[in-house]
């Protein structure tokens, strides 16, 4: 029978019963306390062995809302384990451990149908009967004793149907096939005990049994196969293994026991290595006295491959096998984390296709995708050092790491090969494709210290290079002549600016996404020079960051736009919130949070209505950060993580910052109508951030389609150049005036 009938049969018995899709079920068979404690107690081994790989599957996954369900063979739940935030919907609902589902109570469910007909399946979205699930995706897999097929019960991932995907059933498949070995082998293990030589003989596992000096007695076929020694050769001498030998003397000498201690084995010189784990422990008389060893080998290589294969799909990008922006920014992390040499240089490319959007919408996404592929090993071809690393972010941006660079002509000579490189069409369903690329160079140490201030400045330097004319490279901050008489002029001028009052604030408005009112402005400095004329804030942050002048520039920004606050307020505007960033300079001065109380005192600004916005890298530390974020909320400020995404993105910090909203990066939200990868991660961002309470603000919305995309999505909040660029005070005004005009006009 397919899974559509079985389906459609559920729902016409449900139908039958009189069981509303629309309601709530009302579950009542749950079992007692001391029930549920009695089945768990007869599970607990097999939930010992559940629990193991679904803590390996739930590490791995990090980052992704699952949930895991297990239940026993009557379809009662005896575990919940994962997302809270999904735990906590459902658990509303009625879903809860010691629950048995029944049909008739539950109505449609993927549980009962695995339960009834013992095979996988999934049900996604308005497959199931009750409509409260029509926003999850649930993936069920039977498991059982496969020496004798009785049924144990099943296990299920629940996550948001916004991350369906078929994967996560076949990885289920494949993590339950482990964990049906691994009872197997556990109950194997049980037997062993009874020591006789027809039950060493046959087990899988290999086994050797030591005399009271360490020598061998027993060495089973097994155990030949694993270390590729022979019987004949070992018996009634020490272990050859080394570092067997080791334990098993240590068993003899103190009755240790040692049990699951990886290992490595490699049987022969040419042949792959196994994977085992290793237990031993001693073996004694009647009278308790230690006459012997026992050790074995359980092999794991399938397992141990199978973790390695379900790592590197976290890793790695699906469409071109390159590394993926997690495995970009984490190696990138790494590389800073161990120092080394104090001359040490590296650079970060950022690489995009110029007018790739013109080629989807002409010749079809499954034509881009194999253009993408084609990119993919052309850049590989011209990276291919074991110091060079090629990664995919998402569309058509590639990033590029190149490590141990002496200087940054090596960066530059890559660049133009690849550039030269795309020279050549690419030949894609008969047709010959001309297509450029323009690349961002970032240099570490002096264009970033960070991961996150490194990839922001290669993206900077790539968007100036498109902006520029495309097909060619652009190196960060580069200085045409003369620059650095420009750059030293900066320096000198920062100071007087603050005193001549030079610089200014800008205000972008933050917009509410159903009515397309104003519900908020986030303040934006810039630079009058007397000489220089206006300096955009690329310019001078980056000399202010550096020179610590971001502090007092970083204070005045903060003062000024809750005095313009208040002004507005004074001049009859319903009042709004103003978001002001922090640099991470000013987030890590001890005097951080009286500096700010100073300023509230001031300003008699409302602190309700002062959103401070910090980066994601300012809460590495989280002890520090939780203490700092902890006592600005004590003053009633409002806390938003900017460029959400961009950095280290750990939504499980979130709660412990007390962190009112995320702003989207732009980098996500530009691409969200041509890369399904960053349209994913927007939905499941808002998702989540919705389920812990925290709002969502998307920023760089450029185009209507992007707006209905978050519109979609549940994004309330917006801000971008669909609306508003940044604009001066006196505009502000001017749109509240006309907002109030047309309001007023409504009522009368």
């Amino acid at each position: 029978m397919t899974k559509l009938s079985l389906i459609s049969e559920s729902k016409k018995r449900c139908e039958k019963l009189g069981i509303d899709p629309q309601g709530i079920p009302s579950f009542t068979n749950f079992l007692s306390e001391s029930d549920l404690n009695l089945k768990r107690a007869e599970y607990e081994e097999i939930l010992s062995v559940i629990d193991f790989f679904v803590h390996k599957l739930l590490e791995l996954m990090k980052g992704l809302p699952l949930l895991i369900l297990i239940t026993d063979e009557n379809g009662c739940i005896l575990e919940m384990a994962g997302d809270e935030a999904i735990k906590t919907v459902i658990q509303q609902s009625g879903i809860k451990v010691g629950l048995v589902f029944n049909e008739h109570e539950a109505g449609t469910n993927s549980i009962n149908l695995v339960l009834d007909h013992r095979e996988p399946i999934q049900l996604v979205g308005d497959e199931h009967y009750y409509e409260f699930l029509w926003s999850s995706a649930c993936y069920t897999v039977p498991f059982q004793y496969t020496d004798i097929s009785n049924l144990l019960g099943t296990i299920t991932i629940m996550t948001t149907i916004d991350q369906h995907n078929p994967f996560l059933l076949a990885m289920l498949c494949t993590v339950v096939d482990s964990i049906e070995r691994e009872l197997l082998l556990k109950k194997q293990n049980r037997r062993l005990h009874i020591l006789n030589q027809v039950v060493i003989e046959t087990t899988r596992n290999g086994i050797i049994i030591t005399d009271r000096d360490g020598n061998i007695t027993e060495f089973n076929k097994f155990a030949e196969i694993l270390t590729g020694a022979k019987k004949q050769d070992v018996i009634n001498k020490p272990i050859p293994n080394a570092k067997t030998n080791d334990f098993i003397k240590e068993v003899l000498q103190t009755g240790k026991e040692y049990e699951d201690m990886e290992f490595m084995l490699r049987p022969k010189m040419g042949q792959d290595e196994r994977v085992c784990l290793f237990d031993a422990f001693p073996i004694r008389d009647e009278n308790m006295q230690i006459m012997g060893a026992f050790a074995q080998f359980r092999d794991i290589t399938e397992r141990y491959h199978t973790q390695k294969q379900i790592n590197y799909l976290a890793y790695h990008d699906d469409l071109t096998g390159l590394p993926n922006r997690r495995f970009f920014t984490g190696h990138i992390g790494e590389l800073l984390r161990q120092g080394g040499k104090e001359n040490r240089i590296f650079a970060v490319m950022f690489l995009d296709l110029d007018s790739f959007k013109k080629i989807n919408d002409t010749l079809g996404h499954n034509n881009g995708d194999v253009l993408l592929q084609m990119v993919a090993e052309r850049l590989k071809a011209c990276c291919h050092g074991s110091d060079q690393l090629v990664s995919r972010m998402g569309g058509d941006e590639f990033t590029i790491l190149l490590e141990e660079i002496t200087d940054q002509t090596e960066a530059i000579q890559v660049a133009e090969e690849i550039i030269r490189a795309f020279e050549k069409p690419f030949a894609v369903d008969g047709y010959e494709l001309y297509i450029t690329a323009s690349i961002g160079i970032a240099f570490y140490p002096q264009d970033g210290r960070d991961v996150e201030m490194l990839m922001k400045n290669a993206d900077i330097a790539l968007y100036q290079m498109k902006d520029d004319g495309k097909n060619n490279y652009n190196i960060f901050k580069s200085i045409p002549s003369g620059g650095g008489i420009e750059r030293l002029t900066l320096e000198n001028s920062i100071r007087k600016a603050l005193q001549l009052e030079e610089f200014v604030l800008y205000y972008q408005p933050q917009i509410d996404s159903k009515t397309g009112e104003i519900i908020g402005t986030e303040a934006l400095v810039r630079w009058n020079h007397p000489t220089l004329g206006l300096i955009p804030p690329a310019k001078f942050i980056p000399i202010a960051e550096e020179t610590g002048l971001i502090v007092p520039l970083g204070k005045w920004v903060l003062k000024t736009a809750c005095l313009q606050h208040q002004k507005w307020k004074e001049k009859g505007f319903t009042p709004m919130r103003v978001s002001v960033n922090l640099s991470s300079r000013q987030f890590s001065k001890h005097d951080l949070v009286e500096t700010i109380k100073e300023i509230l005192l001031e300003t008699h600004i409302d602190p309700s209505y002062l959103e401070l916005e910090i980066t994601e890298s300012m809460t590495m530390n989280v002890e520090v950060a939780i203490e700092i974020l902890g006592k600005l909320k004590e003053l009633g400020i409002l806390i938003c993580i900017d460029d959400f995404g961009t950095g280290y993105s750990n939504l499980s910090y979130l709660k412990q910052f007390a962190i009112d909203r995320l702003k989207i990066d732009q980098s996500f939200v530009r691409d969200i109508m041509t890369d399904s990868n960053d349209a994913d991660i927007v939905a499941t961002v808002i998702a989540m951030a919705h389920k812990l309470g925290i709002d969502v603000i998307a920023e760089g919305v450029e185009t209507k389609d992007q707006l209905n995309f978050l519109r979609s999505q549940n994004c309330h909040e917006v801000q971008g150049f669909y609306y508003y660029p940044p604009i001066p005070a006196e505009q502000i005004e001017q749109l509240l005036m006309q907002t109030t005009t047309i309001k007023t006009n409504l009522q009368g």
